[in-house]
This record gives C-alpha cells, structure tokens and sequence, in this order.
C-alpha cells in the first residue's frame, strides 16, 4: 500500500466520524506490518472523557483481529487556522508506542493532502513508558 492510498484511507474514515460535541472530525489509517489496513475514526460521546480517538479505534480495530505489529498510521484533520497539521493527542501516543517506537505516524491535513508530517512514535514520545518498566 502506497502512502497516498494510505492518506487517503484516513481522509475517507474522517468521513465516518460521530463528532457532534466538538466538530471535530478525525480518520485514521493504520498499516500492519504485513500490509493489512484498519481504519478508524473518532467517536464522542455526551460524556466527554468517554470519547475514543481515530488511532485507538484504528488500533483496537486491528489488535481484535490478532494484529500486533504495525508499520505506520496516517491521522487526518483539518487543522485550526494558522496550524499546519494535528498530531495524535498523548492518550493516543501511548497507545500507538505499546507496540513499538519505530511505528511511522503521518499526520495530513484532510483539506490539503499535500500538507504532512511524519515522526517515528518514539520521537513524538520520548522515554516512553513500556511494558518494560513494569516488575
């Protein structure tokens, strides 16, 4: 899978997205390792801090059918004015690094598909906390 098709399977997942309370329309798409794509969007809820994020939905979407190793995910936005792009919030950094600090994330803008910006995960969340600092 190319990375436009990628980008552009986040652009359509915002689509879906159920975001009465914020307006805030989010898609993501996420490639396993071994090329199978999973897709998500943001889902609010009245109860605000029980609303779920495009790349959790992605990634739940993708470990419920026994994936565990991704290579990349793309989140699309359209960014406030004067913003370029929207990275994944903190919640989802640490959801995304549970799988690996070498995952790529795009972050595109979904009104200019053009406009992007990518990271390793470890980059966006330095000294990670992982499985391996459980006892």
């Amino acid at each position: 899978m190319t990375r436009d098709e990628l980008i552009s399977a986040a652009i359509e997942a915002r689509q879906l997205a159920y975001a009465p309370y914020s307006d805030f329309a989010v898609g993501a798409a996420l490639l396993t390792t071994d090329g199978r794509l999973f897709v998500g969007c943001n889902v609010e809820n009245a109860s605000y801090g029980l609303a779920i994020c495009a790349e959790r939905t992605a990634i739940c979407k993708a470990v419920s059918e026994g994936y565990r190793k991704f290579q990349t995910i793309v989140v699309a936005a359209v960014p406030p004015s004067g913003v370029t792009h929207v990275s994944p919030c903190g919640a989802c950094r640490q959801f995304i690094v549970e799988f690996g600090t070498d995952i790529e994330v795009i972050a595109v803008n979904a009104d200019d598909s053009s406009v992007t910006k990518s990271w390793k995960i470890g980059e966006l969340i330095p000294d990670n906390f992982t499985f391996d600092q459980l006892d």
